[in-house]
């Protein structure tokens, strides 16, 4: 049996590979799905099921894609209605994965559909649980990115996560291995731990929704008092988990296209774009195009741009030194921004060379910056 994290700094996400006698699952699979197929290839193991803890709202998944290339099956919990092909499951049901198995536990409440996914052994022993975005290390989903039907609130979600955390995970064995969906830094959360793994047991004794340091009231009141607004990008990100989107490799064709500086110009005056510049920082500062907007490469890129940007559906320009271009394009498809039109060939220098005008920023100390406002 392999159980493997792949944990992306950038969006704080944990997707998982799970192999055995040949057969492999993948749980949240980001969407350049090249990590999990290489991990079955090495292996010689056919990919037989995707499983899909709910409808992501940070990031794209890559489902879709590894379902189609791999010809697997994707399985999501009860209550989910995507737009594609797959398998509602049912609580408790149970999938076979080589000698492993891994059973669904419906655990509602970050999302209606939320479920987590309970890995057993060779000898049918509880190894590990997949909590997504249910049960994070210290902390639990937030309860109002959901796709509401009805007149459900963000309270009532907040019970029902309650619950779900109380009677679904709290009594298995201590030993289970927890793999949730996030780490501190991403926004499903409030106050997560920089670790991305720990026993049961553990999470018990430190985490408020485990450790019956809080009634369910109490539970809910801390739960969804002080919640900032979510990123403006999460709807959409979760409208195209749940009725699909177009490969990466088809963004990457489309999107891959170097421009001279005059062709880059000439589509700044005739279309609505942005300019979007992903060099470093001290680079940026030094000379940049006018009214672009800077979001270094480096860190936590795409929640930024997100954040900034907000609407996935904008044309973008990349300034992007060259060898990372198809970096930037794939991080910016993570969070569902496809409409990168091209990236200035040559970067800066190409822009000067042809004479055109650029801006630069004064850099100072935070030392110099208190002496100018005081």
């Amino acid at each position: 049996m392999k159980v493997e994290q792949i944990y992306t700094n950038c969006l704080a996400q944990g997707s998982y590979y799970i192999e055995s006698n040949g057969e492999a699952a993948v749980i949240d699979p980001l969407r350049d799905t090249f990590h999990y197929t290489e991990l079955a290839q090495q292996s010689n193991s056919k990919i037989k099921y995707v499983f899909e803890t709910h409808f992501h709202a940070d990031f794209i998944s890559g489902h879709v894609t590894l379902a189609k290339i791999t010809d697997s099956e994707i399985i999501y919990g009860p209550n989910a209605d995507p737009d594609f092909p797959c398998t509602i499951a049912e609580d408790n049901q149970v999938f076979a994965i080589g000698d492993i198995s891994i059973t669904v536990l419906h655990t509602p409440g970050h999302t209606l559909e939320s479920s987590c996914f309970l890995l057993k052994d060779e000898k049918g022993k509880e190894h590990c649980l997949f909590t997504g975005d249910t049960l994070f290390l210290g902390d639990v989903g937030r309860p109002d990115l959901a796709q509401k039907k009805g007149s459900i609130t963000k309270e009532e979600l907040a019970g029902i996560l309650y619950d779900s955390v109380n009677k679904k995970i709290k009594p298995l064995p201590g030993d289970v291995i927890i793999y949730p969906g996030h780490g501190a830094g991403s926004q499903c959360g409030k106050n997560m731990m920089k670790e991305t793994v720990d026993t049961l047991e553990n999470q018990k004794s430190i985490n408020y929704v485990l450790n019956d340091s809080l009634s369910k009231e109490e539970f809910i009141h801390e739960l969804t008092h002080d919640l900032a607004a979510p990123p403006a990008y999460f709807s959409a990100n979760v409208k195209l988990n749940k009725e699909g989107y177009h490969d990466l490799s088809s963004i990457l064709e489309k999107s891959n296209k170097p421009l001279s500086a005059e062709e880059f110009g000439a589509i700044l005056k005739e279309e609505k774009v942005i300019v979007l510049d992903v060099r470093h920082q001290d680079d940026f500062a030094n000379s940049h195009i006018p009214n672009s907007i800077f979001v270094g490469l480096d860190g936590g890129f795409a929640p930024w741009v997100g954040s900034v940007i907000s609407d996935v559906h904008q044309s973008l320009l990349l300034v992007v030194d060259n060898n990372r271009v198809e970096e930037a394009i794939t991080r910016l498809s993570r969070v569902g921004f496809d409409n990168v039109i091209g990236f200035l060939d040559g970067g800066i220098a190409s822009w000067k060379n042809a004479n055109k005008e650029t801006e630069s920023i004064d850099t100072i100390t935070a030392q110099d910056f208190e002496e100018r406002i005081t």
